[in-house]
């Protein structure tokens, strides 16, 4: 596969590990360091012009539609591209990290899409990120089956029922630090992509399908147009026809809600739709509004989609893909099958709920995070798609979202309760210590946890210590209860790094963007040598 020749080569930091030189050959480092040359500088400028973006915010410049692409939107000529093989009927997905046992459990799952998420699923470890890469190769190969050393066997289904493979790389604003190009971390987006394009993408168009990806954390149309670029370029670098590449966008920032035509037409020959990323998206909320308190939210299990500016974002973004040919995909049903019938019960019939709202509202699939939940979504969008692959023909003409519903958070209510600030307290010890350990995804009482839910529970505590609707000491002294809870549960656990990364994240005066960077940085980067 040809590659540009680099001056400065992409030099691997970290210690050599098992198979790790099937996947950081030669051509695959200089292929990432070619995106990086071409990329990285641009990338830095789109940082910076989120932090300027978010004071201007702050100071109380307004969000809105924006009026220089007021013509895009006019414009009824324009569509995205056809769906591609494997992703015209996206009714079930699944998410999760690839690691071997989820890869084989998603890939035959009965879900048409599993999400192969290197970012809010994944603690990146370095070893995490390669195993990733290495496991998503073994199974385009199938060559994933494996037994556990308790006689327990994954093996992979006939091809024709497997799962279409879609990867979530991690956000524009993460690197990894085990990669090091002209003397900095190269963007771990670009590693994401680009190891897996370099060695998959030829691989998925023989098997009939081809190198489709998720979009984390756009804030953006330039963000969109910036991958789009990087899509252009890497397809031209190996010679794969232009349109290969397909790419849905999660809406799960407050700014990207405003511009998602914009995004879908800077990836017109490249998308595949847009995805409701709703835990992020009240994250970002949060994040982005937190400091005024016409945004003060409840408890986030009191958040429902049934509020009216969460009701006014998905209905915009179904009417938005519809009217331009794109997928339409729901949010995430969090819920873990239970072995207490009762409570089982419970939870199937919240995600039945949750999935009838949105097949009814025109989505065309959703989100499951567990196998157990396949079924019951299947069921749903069975019920409204028939045999028909999507309801992109259903364009929502009915729909009409001005900016002050996307932002209409004050129709909603209710303080926060005891037991709201104490569960997200809980939620983010354990989840903080199980991804300083290296796990992405961890189960916390009848839910999936992943980055996404830990940022909400830990900014809300700090959104609600900003408005002094909860009292400090109270908060401190929780944290010292379910901090000795947490070593009762979990005795390997550090209690001082994570009272320090939960101290830092939600406690402090001045709320960082993401718990990820900093405790990334902290806890997960383990240089050896460099060698070339």
């Amino acid at each position: 596969m040809p590659t540009t020749t680099l001056a400065h080569r992409v030099r691997v930091l970290a210690a050599p590990g098992d198979r790790h030189d099937e996947i950081l050959t030669p051509g695959a480092l200089d292929f990432v360091g070619s995106l990086v040359a071409a990329f990285g500088e641009r990338r830095r400028e789109l940082l910076k012009e989120r932090r300027r973006q978010s004071l201007r915010t702050a100071a109380g410049s307004p969000l809105d539609f924006p009026i220089v692409t007021s013509a895009v939107r006019a414009d009824p000529s324009w569509r995205v591209a056809p769906a591609a093989p494997g992703l015209t009927d996206r009714r079930v997905e699944i998410t999760g990290p690839p690691d071997r046992r989820m890869a084989v459990n998603a890939l035959n799952s009965g879900a048409r899409v599993w999400m192969a998420d290197f970012e809010d699923a994944t603690a990146p470890t370095w070893d995490n990120i390669i195993d990733g890469q290495l496991t998503l190769l073994d199974a385009i190969e199938r060559r994933i089956d494996f037994t556990t050393e308790d006689g327990r066997e994954y093996r992979l289904a006939d091809r024709d029922r497997l799962a279409t493979i879609v990867v979530r790389p991690r956000g524009w604003h993460l690197t990894e630090d085990h990669l090091e190009f002209d003397g900095g971390p190269v963007p771990a987006a670009l590693v994401d992509f680009g190891l897996y394009f370099f060695h998959c993408a030829r691989r998925q168009i023989d098997a009939g399908h081809g190198p489709y990806f998720y979009l984390p954390k756009l804030e953006n149309r330039y963000e969109a147009r910036l991958w789009n670029d990087v899509f252009v370029t890497a397809q031209d670098l190996l010679g794969i026809p232009r349109g290969t590449v397909r790419a849905t966008v999660l809406i799960e920032t407050i700014t990207a809600a405003f511009e998602m035509e914009e995004i879908l037409y800077e990836l017109r020959e490249h998308s595949s739709g847009l995805n409701a990323g709703r835990w992020d998206y009240l994250f970002s909320l949060i994040k982005t509004l937190g400091h005024r308190t016409d945004f003060l939210l409840p408890d986030r299990a009191n958040v429902t989609m049934t509020a009216p500016f969460m009701r006014a974002y998905t209905e915009l973004l179904v009417r938005t893909c519809h009217k331009r040919g794109a997928h339409a995909i729901g949010g995430m049903a969090a819920q873990v099958p239970s072995k207490d019938p009762e409570a089982h019960e419970t939870a199937l019939a919240k995600v039945r709920m949750d999935k009838e709202r949105e097949a009814e509202d025109g989505f065309d699939g959703s989100w499951v995070a567990h196998p157990g939940l396949v079924p019951v979504c299947r069921e749903v969008f069975d019920g409204v798609l028939g045999e028909r692959p999507h309801q992109v023909d259903r364009t929502r003409d009915d729909v009409d979202v001005r900016a002050a519903d996307l932002l209409s958070v004050r129709r909603i209510g209710g303080p926060p309760t005891p037991e709201g600030v104490r569960t997200n307290i809980a939620v983010s010890l354990r989840y903080f210590a199980a991804w300083m350990r290296g796990q992405g995804a961890v189960a916390l009482y009848g839910l999936m946890e992943d980055a996404a839910t830990a940022e909400i529970a830990r900014v809300q505590i700090w959104q609600w210590l900003r408005h002094r609707v909860i009292d400090r000491l109270s908060v401190l002294d929780l944290l010292e209860q379910e901090l000795a809870a947490l070593g009762a549960e979990y005795p390997w656990a550090n209690l001082d790094e994570v009272r320090g990364l939960f101290e830092r994240t939600a406690l402090s005066g001045e709320l960082p963007l993401f718990f990820t960077p900093d405790a990334y940085a902290r806890h997960l980067v383990r240089h050896a040598e460099p060698r070339s």
